[in-house]
């Protein structure tokens, strides 16, 4: 919602000021123009890109305007989760939950919690390291190790998209230097034409660098950053789930597990620690 607006607001302002100046709207729609720099973008892109890359973008692009920010109450269900699974184990013993993590989706433990199953990347991070810890006894620095180059990995294919899409908003103005110039090169087969006719020529020639810087710094730049922030929150989310799950391997009580994971959670999302208990009685 936040980038159609701020669409919006980018197109409303470049143009609003230009129309103020008393600007002709018709100059600045050069078709050509855009087909030079976006097409050559395009091709770029698919050169530097291995078919991976090509198909992690196109997976992310639209989380842009249809993706949202985990909310206070998706880190509460996770850690209401956490503090069911710990307290389980401590009750009942590890194999207890054999059956939960082989099959989470259908597991009474895991379904009354629609945020962490929605979630793929968090549902197979919980399961696979409370099958490491169910399997081995592995010492809880080992088990920190473990999971930390699992984020590092997971987080370097969250960012890919946010690297790909940097890149094609740096040639960007570059691209539109190219459309100024084969402008300009139109422009030097019309000499012999009245300065009225050379002027629009120039004038539309110049419009090439103008979407250029326009389309990298008012658009696609900031699309980038956007999709990087979305990889950060990813990863704020798994290490939730590890300094939980390391707190309690270390020996902390379930609700103290918990309670390591909470403070792992930025501060404007982060529940407090009444609204915690007072979730985790309810549950």
């Amino acid at each position: 919602m936040y980038a159609i607006i701020g669409i919006a607001v980018v197109l409303g302002s470049v143009v609003g000021g230009y129309l103020m100046e008393h600007g002709n709207l018709s100059v600045l729609l050069q078709p050509a123009e855009l087909v030079i720099i976006f097409g050559a973008a395009t091709g770029a892109f698919l050169i530097s890109s291995p078919a991976k890359v090509v198909s992690l973008v196109a997976k992310n692009i639209m989380t842009i305007f249809t993706g949202k920010a985990v909310s206070r109450d998706e880190y509460l269900e996770l850690l209401s989760l956490l503090n069911l699974i710990f307290s389980k184990i401590r009750k009942e013993g590890l194999i207890s939950i054999e059956s939960d993590i082989e099959n989470p989706r259908q597991s009474p433990l895991f379904s009354r919690y629609k945020s962490v199953i929605s979630d793929s990347h968090a549902l197979d991070f919980i399961c696979d390291n409370l099958k490491v810890m169910i399997t081995t006894n592995m010492p809880p620095h080992e088990l920190d190790d473990l999971m930390e180059i699992d984020i590092e990995t997971n987080h370097y294919e969250e960012l890919t998209p946010s690297i790909s899409i940097t890149k094609v908003a740096d040639a960007l103005p570059g691209l539109g230097i190219v459309a100024a110039v084969l402008g300009v090169v139109l422009t030097m087969g019309k000499i012999d034409q009245p300065p009225a006719v050379l002027g629009h020529s120039i004038g539309a020639a110049l419009v090439g660098t103008f979407l250029g810087v326009l389309m990298c710094y008012g658009f696609v730049g900031p699309m980038a950053t956007n999709l990087e922030h979305k990889a950060k929150e990813k990863e704020i989310y798994a290490r939730v789930i590890k300094t939980a799950l390391v707190a309690f391997v270390g020996g902390s009580a379930p609700q103290m597990a918990v309670e390591s994971g909470r403070r792992a959670i930025p501060g404007q999302v982060r529940p407090g620690f009444s609204e915690l208990e007072t979730a985790l009685r309810k549950k």
